[in-house]
């Protein structure tokens, strides 16, 4: 296999995304179904149909208008893809037109060009841009570490801080005891690791 070969599939499907993103901020279906309903509107006047040796002529007194009718669906169809903030406009014309083609042109294009008219009409009407999702706000604390925000309940600090004593008439402040204070309730530290100044024992009390 040659690199030419490789590099056509990534390039079709690298079209094919583009096609579908531009397909998808347009009434794209709408203007299609418009033009597919303006083909049948204007080719029926004007066609003949052959059976044997008998021809039969669909063309009526009012061929022109039936062009006029077709041409005009084709170019709002375009204009469609081009111009997305004309679809209200050119889905009610659409309509008007569709709606014009039954006693026009050969009832609506044999039905076929009314339909797929009126269908184009009302999807363009109907068609609004899409708004994109709002992102997702994630409020952190950039560069601060440890607990965050609110994990603390109102008017406590975390263990061994300094806080404000409120019984003391002054700026005073007293130091939150640790854990392992509070358990002793002696303001001393319960130290049980090792040999403490405080009663010379290893960790154990003696007995006897």
């Amino acid at each position: 296999m040659s690199a030419e070969t490789s590099a056509a599939p990534g390039r079709f499907t690298r079209w094919r995304l583009q096609f579908r993103a531009w397909r998808g901020t347009r009434p794209f279906w709408a203007g299609l179904f418009m033009m597919i309903g303006g083909v049948p509107i204007m080719y029926f006047p004007y066609a003949h149909l052959t059976i044997g040796q008998l021809t039969v002529r669909m063309s009526t007194t009012a061929g022109a208008g039936s062009l006029i009718i077709g041409v005009l669906l084709v170019v709002l169809g375009i204009s469609l893809w081009f111009q997305k903030h004309i679809r209200t406009f050119a889905g009610v014309a659409a309509i008007l037109l569709a709606l014009v083609s039954l006693p026009v042109s050969n009832f609506g294009g044999f039905i076929v060009g009314f339909l797929f008219g009126m269908i184009g009409g009302a999807m363009a009407v109907a068609w609004v841009p899409g708004v994109p999702p709002a992102p997702e706000a994630t409020e952190t604390a950039a560069g601060e570490g440890g607990a965050p925000e609110g994990a603390f309940p109102a008017g406590t600090a975390p263990a061994g801080e300094p806080v404000e004593n409120p019984y003391s008439t002054g700026p005073a402040l007293t130091k939150e005891p640790l854990l392992s204070e509070e358990a002793d309730g002696t303001g001393e530290p319960n130290d049980l690791s090792g040999t403490s100044p405080a009663n010379g024992a290893n960790g154990r009390h003696s007995v006897g």
